[in-house]
Order: C-alpha cells, then sequence, then structure tokens
C-alpha cells in the first residue's frame, strides 16, 4: 500500500467532487457530539479539582502536605501511559478501548465522588488517569479515522482543539463555582452522568477501527516508555512543589532521561516496535509534537501564574478567580472555531508559527501587572487574544502530526500527539512554580508584593518560551524530501 506524507505546508483545503466537503451527516454529528464530549470532559479533569484541593483536604483528612497528590496523582497516569494506551488502541479496537475508559471513568468518578478517606480518593484519581489514558487518544484516533483528511478533519480536530484547551479554563471556573455553590464530590459526579451518556450513544453511532494486522505488542518499549515519563512528571511535579535542589526532582528527571534513552535503543531493535524510529524521524510528526507540548505547557501554565496573582496578589476569591478566566475560555474556543480557516490560508506550520508570535505579543504586556484591580482589564484582552493565537497553534500541530499518515499509523500519531498534550499540561505548571518560588526566594518576600515578582518573572519566561517555539517551528519544520515518503 502506498501513501504519500504531506508537508506542514500544504494548505489542505481539499474540495469534494461529490458535493460539500464539509457537510456531516447525522451519524458523523453524532460520533462528534460523543468524541468531543468525552475529550472536555477529560479535559477538564486536569484542573477543575484545583481550587477545591483545600476544602477536600479538610473533608477527607489529608494533610497538608501530601494534598498535592489529589493533582499528581491523575497526572502522572493520564501522561505515563497516554502512549502505551495508544498502541493498544491499535492492537485491540479504538472503539473498544474508548467504551472501556468511558466506563472506568464513570466507576472511578462515583468512587472518588463518595471517598470519606485519602487512600480511596487516590486510587479514584489514579483510575481517572488511567482512563484519561485510554480514552483520549482513542477519541482523536477516531477522529482521524471516521473524517477523510482535508475540510472535514480540520474542522473536527479544531473543535477537539478548542474543547480541549478550554476544558483546562472551564475545570477551573467550574471548580470554584461548585466548591463554593454545591459540593466538591459535583465535580466527580458530573464525570459520571457524562459517561452514562456516553456510553449509551457510542456503540451505535461509532464503528470499530483498528488496522488488519496485529503486530507483537513491545512489552520492553512500552515498560520503558512508560517508567520514563512517570519519573519526568513526577521529577518536574516534585520540583514545583518543593525546588530544584531537592534530590528527588533532579534525581527522577535524570532517571526518566535514562528510561527514555532505553525505549529509543529497544525501538531501533524490536521487530514490532512501539513507536517505529522512522515515523518520529518525520519533521511534521517530531516537530508538529515539539510545538504541541509547548503550546499546552505555556497557556495551562499562564493560567496557573494568573490565578496566584489574582487570588494572592488581588486577594479574589476562587469562584472570582475562576470566572475570570472565562473570557480566555472564549477566545480559546473561538480560536479552535478559526483555526482550520488559518490552516487553510497558510498552511499548518505557518499557522503554528503566527499563532505562538501572536500568543507571545499578547503575553508580553502581562509582565506589567500591578497591584491593584486596574490591571484587570489588561488581564482580560491579552488573556482573550492570547487563547485565540494559542489554540490556532494548537490546530495547526494536530493537523501537521496527524496528516498524510495511514489508518494503520493513526493510533501511534494520535497516542503522540495526546501524549504532548499530557505532558505539556503536567510540565509547565511545576516549571513555573519554581520559577516562582526561586524569584520569590531572591526578593526575601512571601507576600503579595513577593507573589507578584514571581509571578511577572515566570510570565516572561513563558512569553520567551513562545518565541522560541515560533523560531524552532519556522526553521526546522521545513518540507523536505524525506517528508514525502511512500508507507
Amino acid at each position: 500500500m502506498s501513501s504519500t506524507v504531506q508537508t506542514s505546508d500544504l494548505a489542505v483545503n481539499h474540495a469534494d467532487p461529490g458535493g460539500d466537503a464539509t457537510r456531516l451527516t447525522g451519524r458523523q454529528r453524532l460520533a462528534l457530539f460523543v468524541l468531543l464530549t468525552a475529550s472536555f470532559t477529560l479535559a477538564v479533569d486536569f484542573s477543575i479539582l484545583n481550587v477545591a484541593l483545600p476544602t477536600i483536604g479538610a473533608d477527607i483528612g489529608f494533610s497538608l502536605d501530601h494534598l498535592q497528590w489529589i493533582a499528581t496523582s491523575f497526572a502522572l497516569c493520564a501522561a505515563g501511559f497516554t502512549l502505551f494506551f495508544g498502541r493498544i488502541a491499535d492492537l485491540f479496537g479504538r472503539r473498544r478501548l474508548f467504551l472501556l475508559g468511558m466506563a472506568l471513568l464513570g466507576v472511578s468518578s462515583l468512587v472518588g465522588g463518595f471517598a470519606q478517606e485519602p487512600v480511596l480518593m487516590i486510587v479514584a484519581r489514579v483510575a481517572q488517569g488511567l482512563a484519561t489514558a485510554m480514552v483520549v487518544p482513542a477519541a482523536l484516533t477516531l477522529l482521524t479515522t471516521s473524517f477523510p483528511e482535508g475540510p472535514q478533519r480540520n474542522t473536527a480536530l479544531g473543535l477537539n482543539g478548542a474543547l480541549m484547551a478550554a476544558g483546562f479554563t472551564t475545570g477551573a471556573i467550574l471548580g470554584g463555582v461548585l466548591t463554593d455553590l454545591l459540593s466538591w464530590r459535583w465535580a466527580f459526579f458530573i464525570n459520571v452522568f457524562v459517561a452514562v451518556v456516553v456510553l449509551v450513544i457510542a456503540p451505535f453511532v461509532l464503528k470499530e477501527s483498528r488496522p488488519n494486522e496485529r503486530p507483537k505488542l513491545d512489552f520492553a518499549g512500552a515498560a520503558t516508555v512508560t517508567f520514563g515519563l512517570l519519573s519526568l512528571v513526577y521529577g518536574l511535579t516534585t520540583a514545583g512543589e518543593t525546588s530544584w535542589g531537592n534530590p528527588m526532582a533532579w534525581g527522577s528527571i535524570l532517571a526518566g532521561f535514562v528510561f527514555l534513552v532505553v525505549f529509543w535503543a529497544i525501538e531501533k531493535r524490536v521487530a514490532h516496535p512501539l513507536v517505529p524510529v522512522a515515523i518520529l524521524k518525520r519533521k511534521t510528526v517530531a516537530w508538529g509534537n515539539i510545538a504541541g507540548l509547548l503550546a499546552f505547557a505555556t497557556e495551562t501554565s499562564l493560567v496557573f501564574l494568573l490565578t496566584l496573582y489574582l487570588q494572592e496578589v488581588l486577594g479574589y476569591s476562587p469562584l472570582a478567580a475562576g470566572l475570570s478566566f472565562a473570557v480566555l475560555g472564549a477566545g480559546t474556543v473561538l480560536g479552535g472555531l478559526i483555526g482550520p480557516q488559518v490552516i487553510g490560508t497558510l498552511g499548518s506550520r505557518r499557522a503554528i508559527v503566527a499563532g505562538f508570535l501572536l500568543q507571545a505579543a499578547a503575553t508580553i504586556p502581562l509582565m506589567f501587572l500591578g497591584p491593584d484591580s486596574d490591571w484587570m482589564l489588561l488581564l482580560l484582552i491579552a488573556t482573550f487574544i492570547g487563547g485565540v493565537a494559542n489554540l490556532v497553534a494548537i490546530v495547526g500541530y494536530v493537523v501537521t502530526s496527524t496528516s498524510g499518515l495511514p489508518d494503520t499509523e493513526q493510533g501511534l500519531a494520535t497516542g503522540l500527539v495526546t501524549m504532548s498534550q499530557q505532558v505539556g499540561i503536567t510540565m509547565g505548571i511545576p516549571i513555573m512554580s519554581a520559577i516562582v518560588t526561586a524569584r520569590m526566594n531572591t526578593l526575601d518576600d512571601t507576600g503579595p508584593a513577593g507573589v507578584l515578582g514571581g509571578v511577572t518573572t515566570a510570565i516572561g519566561v513563558n512569553a520567551l518560551l513562545c518565541v522560541l517555539a515560533a523560531a524552532a517551528i519556522a526553521l526546522f519544520l521545513r518540507p523536505t524530501k524525506s517528508d514525502k515518503v511512500n508507507a
């Protein structure tokens, strides 16, 4: 079978000789609803409990120094097992794994909602993380295989990217609303309702999808990449919560890199590798995923930094701080909607570069935030523009990383895309947190002035990462002969 891997600069606006290329059938619309609902719900789970952690700790007996594990246990599993489950979906069926993951999400959320002691809460969060690692790559693969490459797929991926990014912001808003007005337990119970709806509809609108041939599962590769990602994410999280001088932090990061080097060596030698080395030699896949990791790392960590600013400097309540991000959420939705049109005009590579540059331009003014609420107008305008730009970059990277590949490699490609999302979300916050802490230590001030100094310094680093990302994609994601190969 022969297929051409297209370059990232291809403007993907193919015409449909049989009619409107963007028109969806009723079944496609239902399938899109199911897949987007699942992806959005799991994105919300990354942040919905953040503002509720102190209340949860008081209710079920978590000590303050262990409270972060409610979030960390979820993130570790969501990021660490994504690539593994992406291949499992290829081997045993994407729809089957999607449904199994949604069932696990429903059960684990029910357990978490009724948890009365710490161990049961951590078990529930671990299971939710595993459900996320199962559902998100399977859902993304079902999207890319259910809609033909071109306008339909770009629209579906644009909506998916918008809702994934908006989900993180929505989680911060929803978490504050539920905690203040009802109970943090409803953050779990909502998932149960969503899981039931998806499990009822999905079997009727989703077709099973998997390659014709089933290669053997690369257990050695799966183990090393999973341990590598777990160690790396754990080390980054520990550094953000304590300091970069903590031996557990840099020791775990070092161990993570060692595992990943071993993984790379294994993949070069096994007959049926988890990640064929050839796919990572494609610039569209490698640099597309680097762009995605940085896109999610910068925007989600900016939400964290601005949460510190709103609560610790301006004195906003969790609910007020959460609602302040509604404008950012609107920007991400708009960016996801216009992303396919931008890609159709500029090509995905130029769309990624333009998105990062505009995101940097919107982030730089936030370095000058002051200690009073007069700065809120600037914050709202900048976060709206930044949200639009970030989603254009995200849609661009998803299209770049999954276009031109045969269906047999879509599970692997979307597994990489999902891993980039999860690792980016997980690693961005601890890195920015460590910068804030280091700056506060330099200023020798833990009060509002010290927090403001730390936050604005970290925002400057955030903007610099956006500029560097744009430069890297512009320089290294250039079309080459190696991007056009016969598969």
